[in-house]
């Protein structure tokens, strides 16, 4: 072992051994210093651990191999002792280099690592409003509050009180010393730009520490509802922030946050229950979890499965009106229309002002009986009501539809040409459906130039969302309906069929048959009534929306009212459920 030492000490192994250990610490500190400044991912700095780790052993070897002189680098001169003496200094140097290298990297990557991980404690600062009419502030503030709400719902997360955020609101203060005031490792930043009937959020998660972009994400949405909206964004945001903030691959709240990207973000409905069902082991009292598996099993045609655990979300959460609908839904599609109506009945008496749920009481109510009473006095009770813009549009639309199906076209075109064209814009689908329509009234009133120029509208409109959102299956078969009132085959027909195909049952047993429907819708229209009822035939032996009452009352199976083929599929299921 001597003669080993005293080899190591002529080849003048210890210098370079003490340089390349003064430079590799010197080179990790500059990287962990420049690293997070050029936004650089920690897996980069790591790298360069990992090669100067690698990199010790094989500079010791060189070392011992090789001589620096005033000749330049020459073989350093072997002594006179035994080959396996030399052999075994050998493999002792390279032993060491690597035992050495092992234990340096056993202690630096997992300080390296957790030099990058925030401190579970955050600040929510106030939301900046950016949109042009600062009215719309309190929208922003609403979405900060409900952010700080639900992120304190995280027994594991610190945050700051929205008392000591609110002096930051309007100033340009550095993230730094925001963190160092506050005693937090991240800071949560956000805007709100709200045009029309769209809102979009932007957030950004920083780091106090480094000033360092964690995470960010951009939010747009229809707003219909503005607390509804506010609600539902910071709820996302929050489950984002808790999967950012705590990466254990094993937290269900992670998992619940990943299976709603691949449900809303990629329509992947498998990997989505996956993930789903993870997060249901580990938070099995959280009502949210039994409502996503709840919605992807009904798309996937597992009724039993999916009404069970609406009904598990209900139970855990039976003050909120949003998993009650949701139920109700299922009922409805399964024509059990004593549960519907119990289920929404509940909703109602949580909130007897509530307009969704009212819209469910009145279009059972059509569908099961062809009762159009219940509407009416919906619609009469909702005009004392305050209501939002959005409200508003909705409520008249709704309105207009029941008209239609009430038979009276003129006061259908009158609640259709009220409807601001303005407002309606931004809704996919909404223009196109004001024209249709009043296309379909002006009709009905034996105004056929009238008619086709409002249904010539109503093209332009859907043809113009669907440059922006080409696989949107509701607008294809929107534009399908248009084109068959225009008398235009092949083009309707292409539409339905391409309609189809965006959303077929046999991926989503739930929209899907809104879809065929349309289709059949189309048929009727175009003349080819055999075609129509057979595919009414198929809807109304499975679940979905169809019933016999609504075939009925609504005109637009008119073309179909004298067919016998039309008049037996009525007979055929009158009376079922």
């Amino acid at each position: 072992m001597s003669g080993f030492f005293e080899e190591v000490k002529r080849r003048k192994v210890y210098r370079v051994a003490v340089a390349y250990v003064i430079a590799a610490g010197g080179i990790i500190q500059l990287g962990s210093a420049a690293f997070p400044a050029w936004e650089l991912p920690n897996w980069a700095l790591r790298l360069v651990i990992v090669l100067l780790l690698v990199g010790f052993p094989i500079a010791l070897i060189l070392a011992w191999a090789f001589d620096v002189t005033p000749q330049g680098i020459q073989a350093t001169p072997d002594t006179a002792v035994p080959r396996t003496h030399r052999r075994r200094n050998v493999i002792m140097l390279v032993a060491t280099g690597v035992v050495l290298s092992a234990i340096a990297g056993f202690f630096l990557l997992p300080r390296i690592s957790s030099a990058h991980k925030v401190d579970k404690s955050i600040a929510v600062l106030p939301f900046e409003n950016l949109s042009d009419d600062k009215e719309n502030a309190y929208f922003a503030d609403g979405i900060q509050d409900d952010v700080l709400t639900n992120l304190s719902k995280i027994g594991d997360l610190k945050v700051i009180s929205r008392t000591s955020v609110m002096p930051y609101r309007g100033k340009a203060s550095n993230v730094r010393e925001i963190g160092k005031a506050l005693g937090v490792g991240a800071v949560l930043e956000g805007s709100v730009r709200r045009v029309g009937n769209r809102v979009r959020v932007n957030v950004q998660l920083i780091c106090a520490d480094t000033d360092e972009h964690l995470w960010a994400e951009d939010y747009d949405r229809e707003l219909t509802d503005v607390f509804a909206i506010q609600t539902d964004l910071a709820q996302k945001i929050a489950e984002a922030l808790q999967a950012k903030l705590s990466p254990q691959p094993d937290l269900p709240e992670a998992h619940l946050a990943l299976g709603s990207s691949y449900y809303y973000g990629d329509n992947n409905y498998d990997a989505a229950l996956k993930e789903f069902e993870v997060a249901q082991r580990g938070l099995p009292n959280e009502s949210e979890v039994y409502l996503s598996l709840a919605a992807i099993q009904r798309r996937q045609g597992k009724w039993v499965e999916s009404t069970a655990n609406f009904e598990k979300a209900v139970s855990l959460n039976p003050k909120d009106i949003w998993p009650l609908q949701n139920l109700a839904f299922n009922y409805q599609m399964l024509r059990n229309f004593d549960k519907a109506n119990a289920t929404i009945d509940r909703a109602l008496a949580l909130d007897p002002t509530a307009l969704p749920p009212l819209e469910v009481k009145s279009k059972l109510a059509i569908a099961e009986k062809g009762d159009f009473s219940v509407a009416e006095k919906a619609f009469a009770a909702v005009k004392s009501m305050p209501m939002t813009n959005e409200q508003k549009l909705r409520t008249a639309s709704a309105r207009a539809d029941v008209f239609l199906q009430e038979r009276k076209p003129s006061e259908a075109l009158q609640e259709a040409e009220n409807l601001p064209d303005d407002l309606l814009a931004g809704i996919p689908g909404a223009l196109g459906g004001k024209y249709y329509v009043i296309g379909f009234s002006r009709k009905a009133l034996q105004d056929d130039a009238g008619a086709r120029a409002a249904f010539e509208k109503a093209r332009g409109a859907i043809e113009e969302q669907l440059k922006r959102s080409p696989d949107v299956a509701d607008l294809h078969i929107q534009l399908a309906k248009v084109l068959a009132q225009l008398n235009q085959r092949d083009s309707a027909l292409a539409e339905a069929r391409r309609a189809s195909e965006l959303q077929p049952e046999s991926k989503d047993a739930f929209g899907g048959p809104e879809i065929t429907e349309g289709v059949a819708q189309v048929y009727a229209m175009l003349g080819e009534n055999g075609r129509a009822i057979e595919i009414l035939d198929e809807l109304l032996s499975r679940p979905s929306a169809v019933t016999v009452q609504g075939l009925k009352v609504n005109p637009t199976w008119d073309p179909l009212r004298n067919d016998p083929g039309f008049q037996a599929l009525l007979s055929k299921y009158a009376g079922k459920t």
